[in-house]
């Protein structure tokens, strides 16, 4: 069948329409746990094909049920965009974040302490070993891999710092780029060791966020590019819709081990959990 340009553009306009009330629609005023990464995509700009990141957000509700908060799609670099996200969070509702979890995202921390000052930044393990497996030989990363984990399921900050030692004695010679990883993150990973191991487990990494951001570049991986910012927008929001509606609609997913780490968060953040 042959779709004139009159149907394609109202078929569009009502895409355009559904994202706009999605990215704008009410949010929870509580998410104990917040979770952003991002996915690269390649979007024709001023007539040049430059490489955009696009953000997503998904909030842990009170009940342990994960939400995709928003999508946004990074115009300006640093601050000014993550102001501008965590604006438009408090715009639409939310009150309180606990504890957000992300990668080194520049701007990101001070951004959102400024519109949540309570909020307690820690950085994603997940991505710390990530990143450190990417100068390893695929040979070594198994012994490597373990060396890492008695870092990160330490159960004391000392017992952590004995385990670096260690790490750096077997690799530093090696593999000098991935102690320069553990080294640079240290200062922001050393708070997840605050808390208990049960809990770590439950929402100290990005392995919610990821799982949806590898459904999204399935979606996108054999586009080339994207004609403009509006067409990627449209896709991803409209990906993120359908792989909720898979997971259980605007009720989100839960999340294992829940009630494990609501009451661990009741007791580091009194009055933070609405009764």
């Amino acid at each position: 069948m042959n779709a004139s340009r009159e149907l394609i553009s109202n078929v569009t306009d009502v895409v355009i329409d559904e994202v706009k009330a999605w990215q704008s629609r009410p949010l929870d005023e509580v998410y104990p746990v917040l979770y952003v990464d991002g996915i690269r995509l390649r979007i024709k700009d001023n007539g040049v094909v430059t490489t955009k990141v696009a953000y997503l957000a998904i909030g842990i509700g009170v009940d342990g049920r994960k939400h995709a908060l928003g999508c946004w799609i990074q115009d300006t670099e640093g601050a000014k965009f993550w102001a501008k996200i965590l604006a438009d969070l408090s715009n639409r509702g939310v009150k309180d974040i606990l504890i957000a979890c992300c990668d080194g995202l520049t701007g990101l921390p001070d951004a959102i302490r400024s519109i949540f000052p309570g909020t307690v930044v820690r950085t994603c393990v997940v991505h710390v070993i990530r990143n450190a497996v990417r100068f390893v030989s695929y040979k070594d990363r198994k012994p490597l891999a373990k060396a890492m984990r008695e870092m990160y399921t330490a159960s004391t900050l000392e017992a952590a710092e004995l385990a670096r030692d260690e790490f750096r004695k077997l690799y530093g010679t090696q593999y000098p780029g991935a102690v320069d990883v553990w080294n640079n993150a240290w200062n922001d990973f050393i708070p997840f060791l605050d808390y208990p191991p049960q809990f770590r487990k439950v929402v100290c990494t990005t392995n919610a966020i990821e799982s949806i951001n590898f459904q999204l570049r399935k979606i996108t991986k054999n586009r080339g590019y994207f004609p403009d910012k509006d067409a990627a927008m449209k896709l991803l929001c409209l990906g993120i819709r359908n792989i909720s509606s898979q997971r259980g609609g605007d009720s989100g997913t839960g999340t294992w081990g829940w009630k494990v780490a609501l009451n661990t968060l009741v007791q580091l953040f009194p009055g933070g959990i609405p009764c």
